[in-house]
């Protein structure tokens, strides 16, 4: 819902600035400016957008660390099971 919302306001912007383009003078700074708007926007949409993939790729990067060490602490306990193998009489 967020992204239509922001893809409405930025289509509204573009055909604001897309109008004001076709002027001289002031009207013509006053299209470049929505045109710089336009990029912002854009632009802080795509940083929010890479913000939240890098959230995600740090909980998937916790998450393997943890399977990781779970894997390890498995590893250790079945190698201190086989020494103490090695030790017992037999």
């Amino acid at each position: 819902m967020k992204s239509v919302i922001k893809i409405a306001m930025f289509a509204s912007t573009l055909a604001m600035g897309l109008t004001l383009a076709a002027c001289d003078g002031k009207k013509e700074n006053a299209a470049e400016n929505v045109a710089q708007e336009v990029r912002e926007a854009a632009d802080a949409t795509a940083d929010a957008i890479e913000s939240q993939a890098a959230v995600t790729n740090d909980k998937l990067d916790a998450k393997a660390d943890a399977i990781r060490a779970s894997g390890d602490a498995k590893a250790d306990k079945i190698e201190d099971k086989a020494d103490k193998m090695d030790k017992a009489p037999q």
